[in-house]
């Protein structure tokens, strides 16, 4: 018995015997430039940068309160100021430590307007 002849499937493209060069692919686009997400609608690959407002972070107070575990607590500032606390007590010493040097930090360019308030 012999096996019936193997029909080329429908749609298909007709297989290649031979080494063929690869064709390149679409080209890609630059970065920030536009492409067209649906018909007629551009979008940005990125989107465009943020203008701020001036602000910026100068002091920072970090508390870990796992439960069930030892709360630590960290203040650090732009001045050079670095403390820790370990310990519920001292972290609550270091929460009102760090209210305190939040009003004397040299780097708070506000201080006459929080004196006033």
């Amino acid at each position: 018995m012999t096996a019936p002849p193997r029909l080329p499937l429908e749609g298909q493209p007709a297989t290649v015997t031979g080494p063929r060069a690869a064709e390149p692919g679409p080209p890609r686009a630059a970065v920030g430039a536009r492409r067209v997400v649906a018909a007629g609608v551009p979008s940005a690959l990125r989107p465009a940068p943020q203008a701020g407002d001036g602000r910026y972070i100068v002091g920072l107070l970090r508390i870990t309160a796992p439960r069930g575990a030892v709360p630590t607590a960290t203040s650090t500032c732009m001045c050079g100021r670095d403390r820790s606390a370990v310990g519920r007590g001292k972290v609550l010493a270091l929460i009102t430590d760090h209210e305190a040097h939040r009003d004397l930090c040299p780097l708070r360019s506000s201080q006459e307007g929080r004196a006033a308030a």
